[in-house]
Order: C-alpha cells, then structure tokens, then sequence
C-alpha cells in the first residue's frame, strides 16, 4: 500500500531511507467496499485519506435528493472534508467508495506530528496544497464559464483513464451537467 504513497511523495519530494521508515507509522490502512462510506454528512472528518487503490468520491445531497460530486480520486489522490479535518467542524461532504478501495487514513494528530517529524512532509503538502488551489481555480472557471461539451471534452482530456471507470451519472455530477446532456455530447463526438 505504501509503494503507491511513496511513488506519489517523490514526485514533489525527496524521501530519505529513514522518511520511508518513519512515514507508514503515521498512518492506518482502511480497506472500503464499493458504495461504503467513509464519511457522513454532518460527522466530524477525523482523517486525511491517501487512495492507494480504487476511487472515491466527495459529495453533499441538496434538499431534493440530488447528489453533488464536489471531488472524485483515485490512485494517488488524498481526500477529506479538510475544513471539517482542520477545524474540527461538521463535515459538509460525504465521502464514499465508487469502486472497492484502500486507503491510507492520518488523523489530525498524527498529521500534525509527521509535519514536525518528518519536515519533507510540510514541504510537499505545501507543493499538494498549490496545485489543489490552482485546479479548484481551474474547475470554477470552467463550471462558471465552459459549456457543456468543452467540459466533457476537458474531463476526458484530463483523465482519459477514468471515463472507463467512472459511471456516466457520477461524471455528469461532477461536471454539474445531467446523464442525459453526457450521451448527447458523446453521441456527438467524431469516432477516433
């Protein structure tokens, strides 16, 4: 489980031999079935969540029922209500299995402990934490400002991978678009 982690890390850092000793003692490995939740709306976010295998996603339900996918990752991705798992404050998400998974789970402690101890930690984290802001700034535009077909077009662009993992449904959620509007775009799309 750790491979992946460790993979991931030394794309952004550099991990000494006693890094990838110390690492695996911050964290919990947790193992999800397709469809279980890790995390429920209105629950307190007590982990930070490295994916080492399989896909999650993150999402709230409106007043109708609706599901709103606000993150969906896979291999090599972390997940969290991270304003519920900094601030200790009600989770607005949930968060739950697309496929059977494993995770790597830190808590709030053990986080804050491996940033001291392990001082490369902070420095990715900090790496991680400006590309999320860059691609949250990325995905607002697009939602804002793309129409339907430039945002199919860009997903699958972006993750040609994960249109044959991903149910339809959920990526129309995520990309705010309906199934519906997806097969038509699709239907539409020049043959390769």
């Amino acid at each position: 489980m750790f491979d992946i982690l460790f993979k991931h890390l030394q794309k952004k850092v550099e991990l000494t031999a006693r890094d990838k000793k110390e690492i695996p003692t911050f964290f919990e490995p947790k193992k999800l079935r397709k469809k279980e939740l890790l995390l429920h709306q209105g629950d307190s976010c007590k982990y930070l969540s490295f994916v080492s295998k399989g896909i999650i996603k993150s999402y709230t339900i409106d007043e109708k029922g609706q599901e709103h996918i606000s993150l969906i990752a896979w291999e090599g991705w972390w997940v969290s209500d991270f304003s519920s798992f900094i601030c200790k404050e009600k989770a607005v998400l949930s968060i739950d299995a697309i496929e059977d998974s494993e995770l790597l789970l830190i808590s709030k402690t053990n986080y804050d402990k491996l940033l001291v101890e392990v001082p490369r930690m902070e420095r990715y984290f900090r790496i991680l934490y400006q590309n999320s802001l860059i691609t949250k700034d990325r995905r607002l535009i697009s939602s804002n400002s793309y129409t339907a077909e430039e945002k199919y077009q860009e997903f699958i662009e972006m993750y040609p991978q994960m249109s044959q993992r991903i149910p339809q449904t959920l990526i129309a959620s995520y990309l705010g678009l309906t199934p519906e509007t997806i097969s038509r775009i699709k239907k539409n799309l020049p043959s390769a």
